[in-house]
C-alpha cells in the first residue's frame, strides 16, 4: 500500500488526465463524474460471480487494461501473476499508479493486441474487455489471442448495438438465398466510418449474434453469458482451418533475414 495522503493521491490522479475507469484509491475516486456512473464497477458487479473467486496458482493477461480496474480485481482474487498490456501511454500510467496505491504487483507492457505473440507465453485467464470495437481488425485480434496467449478461459466484453436477438443460423445457404441477411438476429458487425460518442477509435459495433459468432469462429466456446455484453469462454479447436492472417514483414526485416546464413 502507498504512504501517499489523500491529497497527494488526488493531485496525482488529476495530473494523469481524464480517467475512463473509476477506481477507489484509498477513498479518492478517479472518475467520480463518469457518464456511465461507477464504471466499470457497475458492470463488474453483474458478472463477477462468473469469474473464479480463487485464482491462486493461475496467470492472467489483461488486454487493453485501461486504468487497471480488472487487473487489480484479478490480483485481489489471488492470481499468482497478472500481466496487463495497453497501447496508450496515459492509460498505462494510470494503471501503474492505481496498482501502486492499491498495493497490487502487476506487470505492465506497452503493447497492441496484434503483438501478443511477443509475450511468448499463454495464460490461464485472458481478459479481453472493451477492446474489440476499438480495433480496425477485430477478428484478427481474436485469432491472435487464440493462437498465442489463451490457454483456457477468456472473459470477453464488447459494446453491442442492434438487436439482442440471436437467430438460428444454418451451416450453409444457397447463393441466391438472401432473406436471412435482413433478419435482426443474424450476425451483423456495424462499421463506424466517423466518430461515435465523440470517439474516432470506435470502429465496429457487433450485434449480440455477431459477438457470439465471432467468438465461436475464433475457437472460443461460450460457457456462460452472465451479462448482456460479457461472455465467459473456453479455448477450443477452431472450427475451420483458417486462422490469423499475418501482415507482411517490414522490408528491413525481410532484407536482414535474406542476408543471414
Amino acid at each position: 500500500m502507498t504512504s501517499l495522503t489523500a491529497d497527494q493521491i488526488r493531485e496525482r490522479v488529476a495530473e494523469l488526465g481524464d480517467w475512463f475507469h473509476n477506481i477507489d484509491l484509498n477513498g479518492v475516486r478517479t472518475a467520480p463524474d463518469h457518464f456511465l456512473n461507477d464504471y466499470p464497477n457497475v458492470k463488474w458487479k453483474r458478472f463477477e460471480h462468473a469469474v473464479p473467486k480463487d485464482l491462486t496458482g493461475r496467470t492472467v493477461l489483461d488486454i487493453g487494461c485501461n486504468g487497471g480496474f480488472y487487473s487489480i480485481e484479478m490480483k485481489r482474487r489471488g492470481a499468482d501473476r497478472v500481466v496487463a498490456i495497453d497501447f496508450d501511454d496515459r492509460y498505462l500510467a494510470q494503471a501503474k499508479f492505481a496498482a501502486e496505491v492499491t498495493g497490487q504487483d502487476i506487470e505492465f507492457h506497452k503493447m497492441s493486441v496484434y503483438d501478443v505473440a511477443k509475450l511468448g507465453e499463454s495464460f490461464d485467464v485472458v481478459l479481453f474487455m472493451g477492446v474489440l470495437y476499438h480495433l480496425r481488425h477485430p477478428l484478427l485480434a481474436l485469432d491472435l489471442i487464440h493462437d498465442h496467449v489463451a490457454k483456457d478461459l477468456m472473459i470477453f466484453q464488447s459494446m453491442q448495438r442492434g438487436s439482442a436477438e440471436v437467430a438460428p443460423v444454418r451451416a450453409d445457404y444457397d447463393f441466391f438465398e438472401q432473406d436471412h441477411f435482413d433478419d435482426p438476429g443474424y450476425p451483423k458487425l456495424h462499421f463506424i466510418e466517423h466518430d461515435y460518442a465523440r470517439d474516432w477509435t470506435n470502429w465496429w459495433a457487433p450485434n449480440a449474434a455477431c459477438a457470439e459468432a465471432m467468438l465461436r469462429s475464433a475457437g472460443f466456446a461460450i460457457t456462460e453469458h452472465p451479462e448482456r455484453e460479457v461472455y465467459v469462454c473456453r479455448r477450443v479447436d477452431r472450427p475451420t482451418e483458417a486462422g490469423a492472417v499475418y501482415p507482411a514483414q517490414p522490408k528491413e526485416d525481410a532484407v536482414k533475414k535474406g542476408t543471414e546464413g
